[in-house]
């Protein structure tokens, strides 16, 4: 062993996860999040003046929102006080909100910044404590967060905050974070004496998918897998990072060709009702390190795409499937992605929802057509006046809940959009059509 590589530090070396002793000290090493914190962009700005109105950061897992925080915290002179919506409740909060308030009062121009990791895991109720705070401006809120705000964040509150959009981190950036890692000597893995070849690092990056968390996970475990490789070896190849591994994530290419054609296999097989094929595809892509979630959304989208109406139960089972996959994380997610794969390939088929793309169509062509006067909402006495609402039947009111009656647009009126097969459940409904249409034609 070389007398330059000092190796002393290794039995102190993974004691700390890497994940947690390569997070950026300044700004200037967050890596792949240029639009938000490059030099002249607005949110650098903020936190380098110490004027941070309350945001949202808002990205996928290992993108750097509570590496942002820290740095925040670091950069402000304000009060800082962390929270996690996993750990801690309501009945925490209001402590942090009191303590908050003493800050206050001790000096009147002393902020607080209170940052909230995953706030979607707030309830309303618990949103709404700290709303009046932020809204007074006795706190400066900093929120965290996976899930799209909108959905997981109460209006009132969402309304007071800017969204910072976080993007998954670009291949070049996690390639640089590897290097980053394998060379520095203090935080990182240099005292290991490591390299990974050119193919090597290309897997890894891929493999992450742009978690950055994940990317230095793995980087850590081929580490420790190698820490009493000899010096002055060759650097490591794809095989023998997938070896420390001990899987096959690194044989799977979720950004090339293969990616496309194992989804598209799978895919394939299920509409085509062969069990045993998408049960193959399914394990293809877990065992090789797919996101089980990107599954899960392919699952849902199939159950409306190709199952649709034949078997309405199809998307409460791909929902169900999707919940359930969040819920369990791998190797449990298996089950429910295999339950569901295997509802949806022997549940009978049709594409009838694509008839809303001969609708929207049709709205492309001629525009956006007036609403029949009989079906406007008469919700004001001069829309009254007008006809609005004149003339309307009410189903409720008539045999089998039905009336003849026209509520597309005029040039429209013979359309049909929706085209039922005889498959399942859409049989039934097309014998229902059937009879309404003969009703229709006798003006009943």
């Amino acid at each position: 062993m070389p007398a330059s590589q000092d190796r002393s530090s290794l039995p102190e070396l993974f004691r700390v996860p890497l994940a947690e002793r390569m997070r950026p000290l300044a700004l200037d090493e967050v890596l792949g999040q240029d639009h938000l914190l490059g030099p002249s962009r607005s949110l650098r700005r903020s936190i380098e003046g110490d004027n941070l109105p309350s945001i949202i950061l808002w990205g996928p897992p290992g993108t750097g929102k509570t590496t942002l925080a820290r740095l925040i915290a670091n950069y402000s002179e304000a009060h800082f006080e962390p929270f996690s919506a996993v750990l801690g409740g309501l009945k925490e909060l209001r402590v942090i909100l009191a303590r908050a308030e003493e800050e206050r009062r001790k000096a009147p121009s002393k902020r607080t910044l209170l940052f909230v990791d995953e706030i979607h895991r707030f309830n309303k109720a618990q949103q709404d404590a700290f709303l009046p705070h932020v809204e007074a401006g006795r706190i400066t809120l900093v929120g965290a967060t996976t899930e799209t705000p909108s959905f997981q964040v109460i209006g009132a509150l969402l309304s007071r905050c800017t969204v910072h959009v976080l993007q998954p981190l670009s291949e070049q950036a996690l390639r640089l974070l590897v290097e980053r890692s394998l060379t520095d000597d203090k935080r990182g893995l240099g005292a290991l004496g490591l390299t990974l070849d050119n193919a090597a690092i290309e897997r890894l990056t891929q493999a992450a998918s742009g978690d950055a968390r994940r990317c230095l996970g793995m980087l850590e475990r081929i580490g420790h897998h190698f820490r009493e490789r000899p010096l002055g070896l060759p650097p490591l190849t794809p095989d023998q990072v997938a070896e420390a591994l001990g899987a096959e994530s690194l044989l799977y290419d979720r950004s090339g060709e293969e990616h496309y054609n194992v989804i598209s296999a799978f895919i394939k097989s299920m509409r085509g009702s062969d069990a045993d094929a998408s049960l193959y595809y399914l394990a293809r892509m877990v065992e090789s390190g797919e996101e089980p979630l990107f599954i899960a959304r392919r699952l849902v989208i199939f159950a409306s795409e190709d199952v649709g109406l034949a078997d309405p139960r199809a998307i409460q089972i791909a929902i169900a499937c999707k919940d359930a996959v969040h819920f369990l994380g791998l190797p449990e997610a298996k089950y429910p992605l295999a339950q569901a794969t295997l509802y949806l390939a022997t549940a009978p088929k049709s594409g009838s929802t694509k008839g809303y793309f001969s609708a929207a169509e049709s709205v492309r062509k001629q525009g956006a057509l007036p609403v029949p006067k009989h079906l406007r909402n008469a919700a004001t006495p001069l829309m009254r006046e007008l006809g609005y609402g004149q003339g309307y039947k009410n189903p409720h009111g008539y045999e089998g809940e039905y009336v003849a009656q026209d509520y597309l647009p005029p040039s429209l009126t013979e359309a049909q959009f929706f085209q039922p097969t005889d498959e399942g459940y859409e049989k039934i409904i097309k014998e229902r059509l059937r009879i309404w249409a003969e009703r229709k034609k006798r003006g009943s």
